[in-house]
């Protein structure tokens, strides 16, 4: 590729409804914007397009529990039509350069507005996406090839110095996965069992609504728990969801625990945690732990004094970062404290993943001894665009278990046109499968979900959705 030019970029948005409240944190989620990035650009004279998509959720990208939700809202969107702004008439020689060119104009003006990284990089992970979109569809190559043979351009060492002489495809697997387990989210405000849930509040949707349906229903191996800080009250209910998967899976299982920032200093949450998984008729549960993510609040999480706490707590578990993950060198920098890696999240940014993943590995090789790992969590991702993007990315970098949530809170893509219905059974229909209804759902069989059909489209998709068919 000789020239990318960045022609025009702009957004379109829909508003969709949850099928049930979604509570995570100080967060509890009944309807969001779902919106969309379209980017026109040239590629070497040649006009082409891509697309990328995602939904602007309350209290992540800024946990101030003091702030209106539609001001947030509105910043989301403001970070979001920057970023296009600033792309617009960009040329660039590689795709990493173009994202690069933006990620510096991005960061100046986020600065100067006084946003946090993490808010401000979301419109920057946007464009990002929709670029890798582009390049793929206008040469017709998948997602994994084109990062295996780094046809991006990617230069990991601006983004980690200890990466020097490296490219993506020295850390990557030989192939993308073929399927991935589906960490299902259990949050705090889920009905565990059939008996929680009051018979005007039960969902006639065909889709399992408590707990225990959802592992009777998909086979759930792998869960994501999420907890609120409140000792008693998380006690009772990780007593009643360990009595329930222990019921329900079957087959060996897993779980991550999300802290949701709950706790200011890591001696109180250490105490949490030895009182926890001390307590009576979770022992054995907690053998099943994969990690713990983000129990501090971002303020204190990557302070120096964590590093002090973490070398005299020598038996901690796992502990990855979350939303600390902030700017490029977050990860590193949580490296050297102690923590065990951080997450995956396309709205962090791809290139960032690609390059903590990188660097995640060779730092395993150089401490086989030490435990390191890269999650794979959402964010309520939705079809056709968002959630498709995720897994493709997630596969591509060898996340073998992914939290999934988007699928559970919303009723599958009812809310969407019938042609983007029809577009995505057509070509996704291993990832996706019509319901009583009609109306697509997630495809979970055997606790995971496939990627066949992901794999070999361009970024994850495989048809080109008409978001003007949405009502704006």
């Amino acid at each position: 590729m000789k020239k990318i030019r960045i022609v025009d970029a702009r957004t379109n948005a829909v508003t969709l409804n949850t099928r049930m409240p979604f509570k995570y944190g100080i967060a509890t989620m009944t309807t969001f914007p779902l919106v969309f990035v379209m980017l026109h650009c040239e590629i070497d004279g040649k006009p082409v397009s891509g697309i990328a998509s995602d939904l602007l959720p309350p209290k992540w990208f800024k946990k101030d529990p003091d702030q209106d939700p539609q001001s947030e809202l509105q910043e989301l969107q403001q970070v979001i039509d920057h970023a296009c702004q600033a792309a617009t008439g960009m040329e660039s020689s590689s795709i990493f350069d173009a994202w690069l060119d933006l990620y510096r104009a991005q960061s100046s003006w986020g600065q100067s507005k006084s946003y946090p990284a993490l808010l401000t990089h979301f419109g920057t992970s946007l464009v990002e996406r929709a670029l890798i979109d582009t390049y793929c569809r206008h040469t017709s190559t998948s997602f994994f090839k084109a990062l295996k043979a780094n046809a991006f351009s990617l230069q990991l060492e601006t983004i980690h110095a200890h990466l020097h002489d490296s490219i993506p495809g020295d850390y990557l697997p030989q192939k993308p996965l073929e399927r991935i387990l589906a960490r299902h989210t259990i949050g705090l405000g889920d009905p565990l069992s059939n008996e929680d849930i009051p018979k005007a509040n039960a969902l006639n949707d065909g889709l399992p609504h408590s707990l225990e349906d959802c592992i009777k229903t998909y086979g759930l191996k792998h869960f994501k728990i999420k907890i609120s800080g409140n000792y008693e009250a998380d006690l009772q209910r990780l007593r009643a969801i360990a009595s329930i998967v222990n019921t329900n899976a079957i087959n060996r299982f897993g779980f991550s625990l999300d802290g949701n920032e709950q706790f200011t200093d890591l001696p109180t949450f250490k105490d949490y945690w030895l009182r926890m998984t001390r307590s009576e008729g979770l022992k054995t549960f907690f053998e099943r732990l994969l990690f713990v993510e983000q129990p501090l609040h971002r303020d204190v999480a990557l302070l120096p004094e964590i590093g002090e706490h973490f070398e005299t707590w020598q038996d901690r578990p796992p502990i990855i970062i979350d939303e600390s993950d902030g700017d490029l060198h977050s990860m590193a920098e949580g490296l050297k404290l102690g923590y065990a890696g951080t997450s995956h999240k396309n709205c962090k940014g791809v290139f960032k993943s690609i390059a903590n993943k990188a660097l995640l590995q060779k730092h395993q090789e150089e401490n086989p001894n030490r435990t390191l790992l890269m999650s794979g969590e959402d964010l309520c991702n939705q079809g056709p665009i968002a959630v498709m993007q995720d897994l493709c990315v997630a596969g591509a970098l060898g996340i073998a278990s992914v939290e999934r949530n988007g699928h559970h809170y919303c009723r599958g893509l009812s809310d969407h046109p019938a042609a983007i219905q029809d577009e995505m059974l057509r070509h996704h229909g291993d990832v996706y499968a019509a319901s009583a209804h009609g109306w697509p759902s997630l495809k979970i069989e055997d606790g995971s979900i496939s990627l066949r059909s992901i794999n070999k489209a361009p970024f994850g998709v495989g048809f080109m959705p008409q978001v003007e068919a949405y009502p704006c």
